[in-house]
């Protein structure tokens, strides 16, 4: 499970990556893809990309082009599956929400026929 911050740039290395399983982005391209609330900086960037690189989501190869740090990224297997895990999270999210809403119906409707009866 990642954390918010691991989830959002991997959200963002998606969008920039498109359909393709390999993309040249710089820094500077993902931090305008993340939320400015949470501050995200180069170092920390960079520290995240690491570790999803560690838990194997994608390789990580660094490189620069006129100066700015550029990264090239290939998505790997867990890579390729964090949209299908994201929508599997909304979906089960979804499925809770209205099983609460159904609950609450169904509670009502007991507690109508409860009053029904015995008053």
């Amino acid at each position: 499970m990642l954390s918010r911050k691991e989830g959002e740039i991997m959200r963002a290395v998606y969008r920039l990556c498109g359909e393709r399983e390999c993309c040249l982005v710089s820094a500077f391209e993902i931090l305008n893809m993340l939320p400015r609330r949470h501050g995200y900086t180069a170092e920390s960037l960079e520290n995240i990309l690491q570790s999803l690189e560690l838990d194997g989501y994608f390789d990580l190869v660094l490189s620069e082009r006129k100066g700015e740090r550029m990264y090239v990224i290939t998505l790997q297997r867990s890579g390729e599956a964090f949209r299908r895990e994201a929508q599997q999270a909304r979906r089960g999210a979804a499925f809770k929400i209205a099983l609460s809403a159904a609950g609450a119906v169904v509670a009502f409707l007991v507690g109508l026929l409860l009053r029904a009866i015995f008053a």
